[in-house]
């Protein structure tokens, strides 16, 4: 099982600075499928196995799917790529650095403190339960912003586009 860590560890690493750095928006979601379905494998390792399969089911599944979904209905083509390599210069990654480094010094903190309970039973009960009774209008909105964020999406990019071609 250590070894099965370790490279899923390594893979999910790899994976994470691919998609960040990636030019190409399809490149970029496969690499962030490859970063789910790692994740699964370190949740699988660690003994939570119901934590894997809805990392595989919920975002490998339906996330990424949609994510596909959104791309090909805006279909921006390769002006995208270069309004992305654009963002790839030293200063737009200062603050996600500044982030990164402020979320490791919370995590050593949190592990180091006594009390940390580390191994805890969730059942996938339980989860239904709270999803479908104290969390269920968060849910509703959660999917309600989605939605929303989708047609918005769509509606700018058409817009967009059709600005453009009156402009030529």
């Amino acid at each position: 099982m250590t070894i099965l860590f370790y490279t899923s560890a390594l893979i999910a690493v790899v994976s994470a600075l691919l998609v960040v750095s990636g030019t190409n928006i399809m490149r970029s979601v496969l690499s962030l499928l490859c970063l789910i379905l790692a994740v699964a494998s370190l949740m699988y390792s660690l003994g939570a196995t119901f934590i894997a399969v809805l990392l595989i089911v919920i975002y490998a599944g339906a996330i990424i799917v949609l994510f596909v979904f959104v791309i090909m209905i805006l279909n921006q083509g390769s002006r995208t790529q270069l309004m992305e390599k654009s963002l790839l210069t030293g200063r737009y990654w200062i603050f996600p650095a500044v982030v990164l480094v402020v979320l490791l010094i919370e995590t050593v903190y949190a592990l180091s403190v006594d009390g940390y309970v580390g191994n805890t039973s969730v059942t996938a009960k339980a989860i239904g339960f709270a999803l479908m009774s104290d969390y269920m209008i968060a849910v509703e909105l959660a999917s309600i912003l989605l939605l929303a964020a989708l047609v918005s999406a769509f509606h700018f990019a058409r817009t967009l586009t059709a600005t453009e071609r009156d402009d030529e």
